[in-house]
């Protein structure tokens, strides 16, 4: 099967799939729903698939576009040149915050490289207090495990970091044939809407992320097993929880009491520590002031 598309030949490297399937498309631009005024950023925009029709909808339309022959493509669309702000960075390292100085509240959507979705994702996550809502295509296992819920075979890290930062609604399964090249998988359409107010209370995200990382590294163990560096089961039990159970059957909220436990442990401890050394300090200062006598 061929791998141009266009007049492009699609890179392995950049996880390049060109969406042509117009069902699909229009599909995926009535989700969007874009509108003039409205500061809209596209992820990976290709060849355009996705670009052209919401570029018609609006005034102006960012776009973050790592390939430099698709960014100097776009940069001379002879229709939507005028229109673009051509990004050519790594949407992995790109800080999305920068485009909300002017303009508002961010709506993100794209085509993502499936190579490099879910890390994508928890960098984008970073950004939801700035980011109105979020479209993007996936492999459909991802979009899976984003909307997973506990107790599923599918529910893992992705899940309940996606689900403390937004709403994950499945918009439309996409067949391999929707794109050129055709991929080996399934894939999907997903709305992500940041949460107003987390639907968990965390004291610390990195400690959630700590937590849930370590709970799903081990996902056949008992958490009394996985998460035994960070506390004992006693302190689990202490919390409501079962020490008996697997990372998947916990919910969003019980991962929040395990990772506020766990960080108030931490602050103790560097009080103590802190504690400490200044005794020691303090008994290291008397002990030179007895002998200068």
């Amino acid at each position: 099967m061929s791998q141009k598309h266009l007049g492009h030949t699609a890179r392995k490297r950049f996880g390049q799939n060109f969406l042509h399937d117009q069902y699909v498309i229009d599909k995926i631009v009535s989700a969007i729903n874009p509108k003039p005024g409205e500061n809209l950023v596209e992820i990976g925009p290709g060849l355009g698939a996705l670009t052209d029709p919401v570029a018609e909808e609006v005034d102006h339309l960012t776009v973050v576009e790592l390939d430099r022959d698709l960014a100097k493509r776009l940069r001379e669309h002879p229709f939507l040149s005028k229109k673009l702000t051509v990004i050519e960075e790594d949407a992995l390292k790109f800080d999305f915050a920068s485009l909300v100085k002017t303009d508002g509240e961010l709506r993100i959507f794209g085509n993502l490289p499936y190579n490099i979705s879910t890390p994508l994702m928890f960098h984008l996550f970073t950004f939801t207090n700035k980011v109105k809502d979020m479209h993007f295509m996936l492999q459909n296992e991802v979009v899976k495990r984003l909307c997973a819920s506990h107790g599923d075979k599918l529910y893992g890290r992705l899940s309940v970091m996606a689900q403390y930062y937004c709403q994950a609604i499945p918009v439309v399964a996409v067949p391999p044939t929707a794109f050129k090249p055709a991929p080996k998988v399934d894939s999907a359409v997903v709305r992500l809407v940041p949460h107003a107010t987390p639907p968990a209370q965390v004291d610390s995200i990195d400690r959630l992320q700590q937590v849930v990382t370590t709970a799903f590294n081990q996902r056949r163990k008992t958490i009394r097993n996985s998460l035994k560096e960070l506390m004992s089961h006693e302190e689990i039990e202490s919390l409501g929880i079962k020490p008996e159970l697997r990372a998947e059957a916990l919910s969003l909220q019980d991962f929040a009491l395990i990772a506020n436990y766990v960080e108030k442990k931490r602050i103790a401890f560097e009080k103590e520590e802190f504690e400490k050394e200044e005794l020691e300090q303090q008994s290291a200062e008397e002990t030179v002031t007895k002998k200068a006598d």
